[in-house]
């Protein structure tokens, strides 16, 4: 078992980096509170943008920590590694120049981008949904593994979180999270016992005060269950999970959203690839399974709270259990 940020951290949470969705208000009370804060660096338009935003997050922290005198748990930063994304380098250039604390890459585990971020110090996390993108990540040298199981918000997986877990640490010895379906403390202590080091959870902080989601996106997720997540590829060619309300809302019917390529959305979203996307995205709203827990919207700082009590009081269940077996 291995957290490496386990002395900052007031419950074991990486809030996962949502796509249009975080920005420095999320991730600077997330950290405040005493949960890992992330955001693409793509949620901002420019390089330059992205720069002042990450510049943003860094003297908030150092002033919260001066004035508390405590730690703030650390952030980080997503990277899409992929030939469609032309600012990979240009936003790794400004990771190493402000020596952010983590980067999570997705799309590509590239050894180069590995010991760009090693040579400050940072660590480096992988989104993997199967064993072969895991040994690949591997080899690129990461320090940890995001193992997105079935039922995640956003390019999600099909595996069981049980096998998939232990599939990883039969091979890996560094850090592994649990991406999937996690919305209380009870489930994040589940992940714990199913042996991952960190839970990622993404979908219970789009319905917090912090968050840069629609107030209708938030509302949705409120009035969302387990059927109303769809898998599909046919918003961005690979397959994530989506909430059905806003498939409709877009005219993407049944018998689009079981398309195994992308749906043309007309020339209103004719752009480049990045830009086409974030459109696309922008009102066709992605969200797990774990809607299904989701009744509130709440702050940051409220729903950590609530998430710590939680926990304790799962781990207490658990530690009963020795009484009786």
């Amino acid at each position: 078992m291995s957290n490496p940020f386990k002395d900052s951290l007031s419950i074991p949470v990486v809030a996962a980096p949502m796509f249009l969705i975080s920005g420095p208000k999320l991730v600077i009370e997330c950290c405040k509170n005493g949960v890992v804060g992330t955001f693409p660096a793509l949620n901002h338009r420019t390089t330059e943008g992205f720069e002042q935003w990450v510049i943003e997050i860094k003297e908030a922290l150092d002033g919260y920590e001066q004035e508390s005198g405590k730690p703030a748990a650390p952030f980080g930063v997503n990277l899409i590694v992929h030939r469609t994304n032309p600012r990979v380098q240009a936003d790794l250039e400004i990771i190493v120049k402000h020596q952010v604390p983590l980067v999570i890459t997705s799309l590509g585990a590239v050894s180069d981008l590995v010991d760009a971020v090693h040579s400050y110090g940072g660590l480096v996390f992988h989104d993997v949904t199967n064993r072969r993108h895991a040994e690949k990540a591997q080899e690129a040298g990461v320090d940890g593994l995001i193992c997105v199981a079935a039922g995640a918000g956003g390019h999600a997986g099909t595996l069981n979180p049980m096998p998939f877990i232990q599939e990883m640490r039969s091979f890996f010895d560094g850090t592994i999270l649990l991406s999937g379906c996690m919305s209380n403390g009870r489930d994040i202590a589940s992940a714990m016992q199913m042996g991952a080091d960190l839970a990622y959870m993404g979908t219970r902080f789009i319905n917090t005060e912090e968050s840069r989601a629609d107030e209708d996106y938030k509302k949705m997720i409120i009035e969302s269950r387990t059927a109303d997540i769809i898998y599909t590829a046919a918003v961005s060619g690979v397959p994530a999970n989506f909430l059905r309300p806003s498939l409709e809302a877009m005219g993407i019917t049944k018998e689009l959203w079981e398309m195994k390529a992308k749906v043309d959305f007309g020339k209103e979203l004719q752009a480049p690839p990045e830009e086409e996307e974030a459109k696309a995205w922008k009102t066709l709203w992605s969200a797990g399974q774990g809607v299904t827990t989701i009744h509130d919207v709440l702050s940051i700082k409220e729903l950590v709270s609530g998430l710590q009590d939680e926990f304790r009081v799962a781990l207490k269940e658990q530690a009963a259990l020795l009484d009786q077996y």
